[in-house]
């Protein structure tokens, strides 16, 4: 047998030859729609609480591990709320009761 044959045989369906392998050879995105979702009210607006930087555990939701402040998206808060969280935020890093990032 030659080494031509060989690769005949051995050869497989979901090789196209140049190396990889290909699930399906028509291309295109699969997209589609995103499911309906809830949408996330401001736990400030709903439960009157205030941001306050003299209390740190409760600050600590908003921060993530590397210290960063969580976007309203994610933790759904509106503008006005995101604005006076991360003004309590900076503050309760200046004074340490938070740190500025946590290694």
């Amino acid at each position: 047998m030659s080494n031509r044959d060989d690769r005949e045989m051995n050869k497989d369906d979901s090789s196209d030859g140049r190396g990889g392998f290909q699930r399906d050879r028509r291309g295109g995105g699969g997209g589609g729609r995103r499911g309906p979702y809830r949408r996330k009210v401001c736990k400030f607006c709903t439960q009157n609480v205030v941001a306050d930087y003299k209390n740190p555990d409760f600050l600590r939701r908003y921060v993530t591990e590397r210290g960063k402040i969580l976007p309203s998206r994610i933790t759904g808060t509106c503008a006005k709320h995101q604005r006076a969280l991360t003004t309590e935020i900076k503050r309760a890093r200046v004074l340490a009761y938070l740190p500025f990032d946590r290694k």
